[in-house]
């Protein structure tokens, strides 16, 4: 009996299950292209994204952190996180696409795996006018920026310096 009972537990200990928790050791988007559904606004806020395959980086910036533009100059201004802007990493079961987040109702697949909010960081926005002042050139950065697990793991090894540019245009008086 005791032979049986230690060769169920030695195989109880192979054929154990995962708790199901996802490991992410590193967030790498630089490669890839942000993305929106409405053209970025200078007084509402705007949710840019970038997609890398199974994973979504989502930034909903400010109301109006886009209208920091002068002619002829070039203008930094920060938007904190999460006080101000908000930083979401999601992992799908499959590929996503734009439609995902544009569509009115979200597709049924993939589905949402995970969502990590950032807790941490901060946005930089370099804005500047184009060659013909009839637009502003917004280059957007991210820094400091630090994902805290559910099982309390915090991320902070993050490829995302350059979230890229997006335009504006310039209202006319």
């Amino acid at each position: 009996m005791r032979k049986f009972f230690l060769m169920g537990l030695s195989v109880a200990m192979f054929v154990s299950c995962s708790d199901g928790d996802l490991q992410i050791e590193t967030i790498d988007f630089d490669s890839v292209s942000v993305q929106f559904c409405t053209t970025p606004q200078t007084t509402a806020k705007n949710i840019l994204f970038k997609i890398n395959g199974t994973e979504a980086l989502i930034l909903e910036l400010q109301s109006g952190v886009l209208n920091k533009g002068v002619s002829g100059e070039t203008v930094t201004t920060e938007s904190s996180v999460p006080s101000q802007s908000q930083i979401t990493y999601r992992v799908f079961s499959d590929d996503v696409g734009k439609n995902y987040f544009c569509d009115d109702f979200p597709p049924v697949d993939p589905v949402v795996i995970d969502e990590i909010e950032a807790q941490d960081g901060a946005v930089f926005i370099e804005t500047s006018a184009n060659e013909d002042n009839t637009s502003f050139v917004h280059t957007i950065s991210l820094s400091g920026i630090s994902f805290v697990t559910k099982s309390g793991e915090r991320i902070t090894n993050l490829s995302i310096n350059e979230f890229g540019e997006v335009s504006t245009t310039i209202p006319t008086n």
